[in-house]
């Protein structure tokens, strides 16, 4: 039976899986890859497209070794990346400099100029990514470039995100004229939508910087949803990876989006992807705009509905540096969290380490953490952050849903959630919903769906998401969690609408305090009094 690969490009390595047609995934190699960060500079963080394919070769080779698989059973390659990862190259596709990463935080200033100027022209796009463009997207990172690299303006052919560059590599194409671009990526970063004719007028470009004159024209190709075509495999990178020549490589998309699509997302259903950070996904056939929601862009996710995009900042990075900071491990801190119960540390934690994506996109905001006294250990804390996790997704959910977007389900994709039962507990808890969570880890089996599509292996997303999609365990809300949870939840939405939001309306937190005292003295006394029932 017919055999694919699916390509999972994520911020410190690349993931390689084989997807059987019928028994699904039966293999995963993985390569790493630096990342280069600045001491002197936090928000600088890039990486090597040279460096990031000579990985893809490694692990190609690795799972085609581990597996004893033969080339000629390969039908199809499918990849996702990171994104928005920009990366600027020349005439003939060469890179001019490493991509900026998804991460890479420097363009605050040229988003802020880029989100001003949207609303004081009353441009339609910026409604669309949640009325304010994120210094972590493709415009913003082109223009942060082009100032700071006036030496290599004159050889600027084009951006691509980096989706579109390995799947453009892969395919050996070389000029601008021979690009397929990924609707996914274009429309979530890139203010692409066909209802104005792509990207925004010429005439607003240059209106935010004349470095961006005829960057819209620069930006050409083929706009299309992952079920085309993107290109098929060049004999020069068959040869590298082992592979056949002239198999079929699929427009290519986010990883977050894809990994929905490998948890078998449908729609009614919301994908929390929790990893470094959360990138929410949700999908529906008819959608308005939804207000702090960075993307809703039709065809993004399934090319049949509208997906939708929001997300944190960061999740699995606040948990790291908690640990860091303890001088410990968040596995070694874990240890023992499955006794703890809702509101039983007397913290109230919000997540804005990295800032707030969703739904203030706001990136100024630091992580604020209330309720300490001088008996707090830091797995205190790292429970308080998963509760605060949970109750930040609530807030997103709830906005999510008074703007139309079904929330039937919830599934707890990503890596934390296969290693971690008590993230999965507080956010049923939290949410008040049953957590659905895969049964082992979804990534890049996405992939292999599209590349199974594109081998015309099946006709459907669906009827591939039927034969190869891992089962989906149930965890259900603790009532008892879900009562203190509701109190608690109360008391986080005004903490988070009043510190986050500049010009929030005066409003009295004196209540927050008390709360979370009293939660926490309650559990106090009932241990005490279990443990005072044990017999001597």
């Amino acid at each position: 039976m017919p055999i694919v690969i699916g390509v999972d490009f994520g911020t410190l390595s690349v993931r390689v899986t084989l997807v059987h047609s019928q028994k699904g995934p039966i293999g995963t190699a993985s390569a790493d890859y630096p990342l280069n960060r600045r001491r002197e500079d936090p928000d600088f963080a890039t990486q090597s497209h040279y460096d990031q394919m000579n990985a893809l070769v490694q692990a190609t080779h690795s799972v085609l070794e581990q597996t004893g698989v033969a080339s000629e059973d390969i039908v199809a390659l499918a990849l996702d990346t990171t994104g928005s990862s920009v990366i600027p190259v020349d005439k003939n596709l060469e890179p001019l400099d490493d991509y900026y990463l998804w991460c890479d935080h420097r363009a605050k200033a040229e988003a802020e100029e880029i989100t001003a100027r949207a609303h004081a022209a009353g441009l339609e796009a910026i409604d669309w990514c949640g009325g304010v463009y994120s210094h972590e997207w493709g415009f913003a990172k082109l223009l942060h470039w082009l100032r700071h690299n006036p030496d290599k303006r004159e050889h600027f052919a084009t951006a691509l995100e980096h989706c579109d560059m390995v799947a453009a590599t892969l395919s050996g194409v070389t000029s601008v004229s021979g690009l397929k671009r990924s609707v996914c990526a274009m429309g979530h970063k890139w203010l692409w939508n066909p209802k104005w004719d792509g990207y925004p007028a010429e005439e607003f470009l240059f209106s935010v910087d004349p470095l961006l004159a005829g960057v819209r024209e620069k930006l050409g190709g083929e706009f299309l949803t992952s079920n085309n075509i993107a290109g098929h495999l060049s004999s020069e990178w068959a040869v590298k990876m082992g592979l056949q020549a002239g198999i079929p490589i699929p427009v290519g998309a986010f990883d977050a989006h894809w990994d929905a699509i490998g948890s078998h997302i449908r729609e009614g259903d919301v994908v929390n992807v929790v990893g470094t950070s959360t990138c929410i996904i949700a999908m529906a056939r008819e959608t308005e705009l939804v207000p702090g929601v960075c993307g809703v862009v039709p065809g993004s996710v399934h090319p049949s509905y509208t997906g939708i995009e929001a997300g944190l900042s960061a999740t699995g990075d606040i948990f790291e540096a908690i640990a860091r900071r303890a001088g410990s491990t968040v596995a070694a801190l874990s240890s023992g969290l499955g006794t703890y119960r809702a509101g039983q540390t007397g913290l109230l934690r919000l997540s804005w380490d990295n800032g707030d994506r969703t739904v203030l996109v706001n990136p100024e905001l630091g992580g604020i953490t209330l309720g300490w006294n001088l008996l707090h250990t830091a797995q205190d804390e790292l429970f308080a952050a998963i509760e605060g996790t949970a109750f930040h997704t609530r807030i997103i959910l709830e906005r999510m849903a008074e703007h139309g977007v079904r929330v039937d389900r919830v599934i707890n994709a990503g890596g934390i959630p296969q290693k971690n039962e008590v993230l999965n507990q507080v956010y049923a808890s939290v949410l008040n919903k049953p957590v659905l969570v895969p049964a082992g880890v979804p990534t890049s089996i996405g992939s292999g769906i599209f590349a199974l599509l594109a081998a015309g292996v099946y006709p459907t997303i669906e009827a591939a998401q039927e034969a190869v999609c891992l089962p989906l365990r149930t965890v259900e809300p603790d009532p008892a969690s879900a009562l203190i949870y509701e109190q608690l939840y109360r008391h986080y939405r005004s903490v988070y609408f009043t510190l986050g939001t500049r010009d929030a309306a005066p409003i009295a937190l004196g209540a927050v305090m008390p709360a979370l005292r009293s939660i926490a003295s309650a559990h106090a006394t009932s241990r005490a009094q279990a443990q005072a029932q044990k017999p001597a």
